[in-house]
């Protein structure tokens, strides 16, 4: 009797046209968009400014996205130029290999140039997107599905993953394999819940949120990587990407306990983003004027007039003495026709 199994798709691109639409790129494109998102909600909590996580995230995303393709193709090197290989191949991000450490690393160099410039410390933006990266790689890692890649062992488990595909080399490739994509994208959604629980229970801050998520992660990308099958660079028998996993553990466990003691609680909400009062006042202006307008600052309300008094009540005020002048004309006409009768 055959066993249950997790069926691959027969291909990652959708041809419309001439326009080819790969599922790869669509994964990414989607985490992205979900990271930025989610991002932007838990920065604007924090008492900062609502545009500010995508003003970061245009820095973020291509500096993440080239240092991904760097650390795939700098460890994997032997795919793109050992011999007999093309090296343009190293340009084909839609074909596979992102490296998330390279990712990281490098999303982190560009969210720092992003911050300086908003005037925002990266510590606190990081705490706030943390979640959205690890639901962006839970998405992301569907792309190796539909790329049918980076699966595990053979396995006889319900849900095995089937594998039909034919290597560049003309070996076909076929079998039940452990889904370490699913593995992963399910151990990724488990991370960012976790990191939300503990940053609400927490007051988690100074960086230390992020640090939760990457010593989680590298829990479950150990564990994932042990499964995969496919080529990879040993140092003592591990992995290499399992060897950067414990390094990267240790360091993010070293500066939550470091940062915890010297920086224990949360930054200053209106510390961590200068446009949010702008936004503020910007948002509260009434229609047809600007903050930097007359009447579109924060110290003036709206409805407010030259003499500080509301609107309503000046203009009263104007015509009650409007009136008050004109009686007093009259009484006096009054008197001088009473003193020169005709």
């Amino acid at each position: 009797m055959d066993i249950a199994y997790i069926p691959s798709p027969s291909r990652g691109v959708l041809e419309i046209g001439p326009v080819p639409l790969r599922a790869y790129a669509f994964c990414i494109i989607l985490g992205v968009v979900v990271a930025v998102w989610l991002g932007s909600k838990r920065w604007v909590a924090r008492g900062g400014g609502k545009h500010t996580v995508g003003d970061i995230a245009v820095w973020a995303v291509p500096f993440g996205l080239v240092g991904g393709r760097l650390y795939h193709v700098i460890t994997d090197h032997q795919l793109y130029f050992a011999e007999g290989k093309n090296p343009w191949n190293a340009f084909k991000i839609w074909e596979g290999g992102l490296g998330i450490w390279g990712a990281i690393a490098l999303g982190a160099v560009g969210a720092w140039i992003g911050a300086r410039r908003r005037g925002v410390p990266l510590p606190a933006y990081a705490d706030a997107i943390a979640p959205g990266i690890a639901l962006a790689q839970a998405l992301g890692r569907w792309g190796n599905w539909f790329n049918q890649e980076l699966y595990g062992r053979e396995t006889t488990l319900p849900w095995g993953l089937e594998i039909k595909k034919t290597l560049p080399s003309g070996e076909v490739v076929t079998g039940i394999y452990h889904p370490t994509f699913l593995y992963e994208s399910l151990w990724c959604v488990g991370v960012a819940a976790l990191v939300i629980w503990a940053d609400k229970r927490f007051t988690l801050g100074h960086g230390r949120a992020f640090a939760l998520y990457v010593a989680a992660y590298t829990v479950g990308r150990f564990w994932t990587e042990w499964l995969r099958i496919d080529d990879a660079h040993h140092i003592f028998g591990l992995r290499l990407n399992d060897w950067v996993a414990i390094f990267v553990f240790l360091g993010a466990v070293a500066y939550l306990v470091i940062v915890g003691k010297k920086h224990p609680g949360r930054e200053d909400p209106a510390s961590i983003d200068p446009m949010a009062a702008a936004e503020d006042r910007a948002a509260a202006a009434p229609a047809g004027r600007t903050a930097d307008e007359p009447g579109g600052t924060s110290d003036e309300k709206p409805g407010d007039a030259s003499d500080g008094k509301p609107d309503g009540e000046s203009e009263r005020k104007s015509g009650g003495k409007a009136q008050d002048a004109l009686a007093e004309k009259l009484d006096k006409l009054e008197k001088k026709d009473a003193g020169n009768p005709a």
